[in-house]
């Protein structure tokens, strides 16, 4: 995809996702009451799957600067017999990395001088974000969950690293799996990216790594999805639009208002919706109250 053609399909995405003017919470508008009560109807077995990677403290491939833990409170040998003693610690996370599962809020992404809905980068300072931050998902978001399994329908054991999904791949999953994506659903796609990593181990994801072509996000439009996630970040490396390195995420943030989840463990509610033949469910995800940071780590879970 040239630069105009990139440039097209982002002025077509925003013209096809309407917003008022003092709009900031972007597609979670989607979600509406009634569509939360019937997200809750999608429980059958009352079981909960999480939904993330487990945060990890030692430098690898794709996660140069990992979580620092530290140990603060009283611990091991310090500890006296008697008398009350507590262990704490203390957690240093870099959110937007390669590895470690979490959320991008809508001031994440600034392309051409703005942010979504025309907010001006000037609301993102030094001290945080003072509009769009993840604090508009204070109250978490709760929906219907639908999981497209890319790997599964292509008969593959993962997508590989610089290969994209298309739009068609995504309608053809949707087939397979004998659903529909609809308005209000947090639609996560499976690319298979932790089964490579187990199987083969860590690599530098930031230049090489499996994501959905930028065309694809006429799907979630057409549906008025609520949110995006990918056990990938979505975007392929090397990008596939010229002059855009994450074409998907400004396509999807910027321009539509989609909060995106980024580097999901999906394998384990892969085999849950298989085993069902059923791959919707409750969708619960709940960011860290911080009111102007650009994104969080987050624990989504699936219940089924």
């Amino acid at each position: 995809m040239n630069e105009a053609e990139f440039r097209a399909l982002y002025d077509w995405l925003r013209s096809e996702t309407p917003r008022p003017a003092t709009d900031r919470r972007g597609a979670l508008r989607n979600i509406t009451p009634d569509a939360v009560l019937a997200a809750t109807r999608t429980v059958r077995a009352g079981t909960a799957v999480s939904l993330a990677a487990p945060v990890e403290t030692v430098t690898r491939a794709d996660n140069p600067t990992p979580c620092e833990h530290e140990m603060l409170g009283t611990v091991g040998d310090d500890v006296e017999d008697e008398g009350l003693h507590f262990a704490t610690d203390q957690l240093t996370l870099h959110v937007h990395g390669n590895a470690d599962t979490h959320i991008d809020a809508l001031c994440h992404v600034m392309y051409d001088g703005r942010l979504y809905n025309d907010v001006p980068v000037g609301a993102v300072t030094s001290d945080g974000a003072v509009e769009l931050s993840i604090d508009v998902a204070r109250d978490g978001i709760v929906g219907r969950g639908v999981l497209l399994d890319i790997p599964r329908l292509r008969g593959e054991a993962w997508v590989e690293p610089g290969d994209v999904v298309t739009y068609d791949e995504l309608v053809a999953c949707e087939r397979a799996q004998h659903m529909a994506v609809g308005p209000g659903d947090i639609m996560l796609v499976r690319l298979g990216h932790r089964s490579r990593r187990t199987a083969v181990g860590a690599w530098d994801v930031a230049s090489s790594r499996a994501g959905l072509d930028p065309r694809a996000l006429v799907f979630a439009a057409e549906r008025k999805v609520a949110a995006l996630g990918c056990d990938s970040n979505s975007d392929a490396a090397p990008s596939v639009t010229a002059a855009v390195e994450f074409p998907v995420h400004v396509l999807a943030i910027n321009a539509m208002g989609l909060q995106m989840l980024d580097y999901l463990q999906l394998e384990a509610l892969a085999g849950s919706c298989a085993e069902r033949g059923d791959w919707t469910f409750l969708c619960v995800i709940a960011p860290l109250r911080m009111p102007t940071a650009t994104g969080s780590p987050v624990n989504p879970i699936a219940i089924l």
